[in-house]
């Protein structure tokens, strides 16, 4: 296992759509997503796409941390407990509800933003096995499954903003709006 060089916001492999896994159960891809996950957790993020580590490829790993399952009153299906990946995922809204929060990134270190998310999602994709599966999720865990996903696209959090002037650097829009804004790491969903 190794830990990867993740790719910070500028750098043209964050921009351009990932091109699907021809082979979820391959060997390689293995591989890449124990290093993703060795990434996620020493970085510290809740969530990594393989393009964050120079690989444009749709594979996505994240979890859900406990007492971030804030879902559960939208949606009874439970968040799923430890590591999660998804490969070639495909999202499906349920409703139109939208709900803005915090959000950071991995690729975009040291900085905070609003951001408006879907409330509830249906999404599904491919397990190392080359299972396909689907779930629902709400709250946070659909969250963080879009702020991944947009990755895939070559999408990053500050262009879903509608107002850049919650965007800024995390001690900063502490200072103006609580110390639940923007925390960093594995508590508010750095991915």
């Amino acid at each position: 296992m190794a830990i990867l060089k993740i790719a910070r916001m500028g750098h043209p492999v964050l921009a351009a759509p990932a091109r699907p896994v021809e082979n979820p159960a391959a060997p390689e891809i293995r591989a890449l997503v124990r290093d993703m996950a060795e990434t996620m957790l020493d970085s510290p993020g809740i969530g990594l796409a393989a393009p964050q580590v120079h690989v444009p490829l749709r594979i996505v790993v994240f979890q859900v941390p406990a007492g971030r399952d804030d879902g559960a009153e939208k949606n009874p299906a439970r968040v799923p407990e430890g590591l999660n990946v998804l490969i070639n995922p495909a999202i499906e809204p349920l409703g139109e509800e939208m709900e803005e929060d915090w959000e950071g990134c991995l690729s975009v270190p040291g900085m905070t933003g609003r951001v408006p998310r879907l409330v509830r999602i249906r999404y599904a994709g491919f397990d190392v096995d080359g299972r396909l599966f689907e779930r629902e999720a709400a709250g946070f865990h659909a969250r963080v499954v879009q702020h991944e996903c947009d990755h895939l696209d070559g999408i990053l959090y500050p262009q879903r903003m509608r107002d850049l002037a919650s965007f800024g650097f995390v001690e900063e829009i502490r200072k103006v709006h609580g110390s639940d804004a923007g925390d960093e790491g594995s508590r508010n969903g750095q991915t």
